[in-house]
């Protein structure tokens, strides 16, 4: 059976730290280097990244292209117009994808006639906080999307990174521009257009993330602001898990204000705030108890941060949309 030609897309911005580590493991793909082209999107690095690209790609298989207006939506689009694959193929510029991952994207795209396959999302720690971060990660407690939490085939509403038959986004006219989303936004419109998303366990990946808590608030108050975004596009889109946080953070808020008003709220309210630091604190046992238990003190304090900045994001964003939207986040 002839294989098909494919596009691996990667947008990136300064990403000298760990780029040699994520572009060697698509160069060590068991995909017939013939049938495969490597394009990379730049954001305008202010880093070494393009010379280490440079640098590493010593049989010139990686054309970079300009991506101007520097976040990633806008650099998969440029991707696309220039992609001549069969089929495209995102790897981010923080995954280690596995030798097999391209091959098993082909045979899955075409054995299961989807619009969109994707793996699990496999976060990795290189300090005690990121373990932390990784380990919260991989817990429904903080996102309890299947490509996070699960290890069974299934078709499902989204998928990380992905992998997909170039007629199906180009028909879609690629991407939105939005700094966060991108990717669950796009699968919304496969879906309203008639095609299936399929997760599956086989493409494996390691996914390096944030690795301080700064870094982790600014991510998911990102994600909760980008969801408004998407929900303004398609309402119907929303699931009940992403409201949880809003209205976890919203109670946080209110409820002392509403009891000053109505006493008898006050035992509710505090329930409610002992019900979360119980939860909080057996799904950080759960975690400590497979990742190590030296994770147990950052544990509970990763799962708030999480659940605080996406949805106070999301209260932003559906409030004041305008405001501060100059500012980067």
């Amino acid at each position: 059976m002839t294989l098909p030609f494919v596009t691996i897309m990667m947008p990136v911005r300064n990403e000298a730290a760990f780029i040699e580590r994520s572009l060697g493991a698509i160069l060590a793909q068991d995909y017939p280097p013939d049938q495969m082209e490597i394009l990379i999107a730049d954001g305008r690095s202010d880093d070494d990244t393009v010379a280490i690209i440079q640098r590493i790609d010593t049989a010139g298989r990686v054309r970079v292209i300009d991506n101007p207006d520097i976040i990633q939506a806008s650099g998969l689009n440029r991707l696309i117009e220039h992609a001549q694959g069969e089929y495209l193929i995102r790897v981010d510029g923080h995954t280690i994808i596995a030798p097999n991952y391209v091959s098993e994207c082909v045979r899955l795209l075409r054995e299961t006639s989807a619009a969109n396959v994707g793996g699990p999302m496999n976060p990795v720690g290189e300090t005690r906080m990121g373990r932390a971060i990784a380990a919260a990660g991989r817990s429904p407690f903080a996102v309890p999307s299947a490509f996070h939490v699960s290890s069974r085939a299934q078709y499902t509403d989204t998928v990380y990174m992905g992998a997909w038959p170039r007629k199906v986004i180009t028909a879609l006219g690629g991407y939105k521009p939005m700094r966060a989303n991108e990717d669950y936004e796009l699968n919304v419109r496969i879906r309203q257009a008639g095609g299936r998303i399929y997760f599956s366990p086989t493409l494996q990946s390691l996914y390096y993330g944030r690795q301080t808590l700064p870094a982790l608030w600014k991510q998911y108050y990102r994600y909760g602001r980008s969801k408004v975004k998407t929900l303004r596009l398609h309402p119907r889109s929303l699931r009940p898990r992403q409201i949880v946080a809003p209205l976890f953070v919203a109670g946080l808020i209110l409820g002392p204000i509403v009891s000053l008003f109505i006493p008898a709220l006050a035992v509710l309210y505090l329930a409610g705030i002992a019900a979360y630091l119980v939860a909080n604190l057996a799904f950080s046992v759960r975690q400590a108890s497979q990742n190590g238990w030296d994770l147990l003190p950052q544990l509970p304090i990763v799962f708030l941060t999480i659940h605080l900045a996406w949805g106070l994001g999301f209260w932003r964003e559906l409030l004041l949309p305008e405001l501060l939207d100059g500012v980067k986040l």
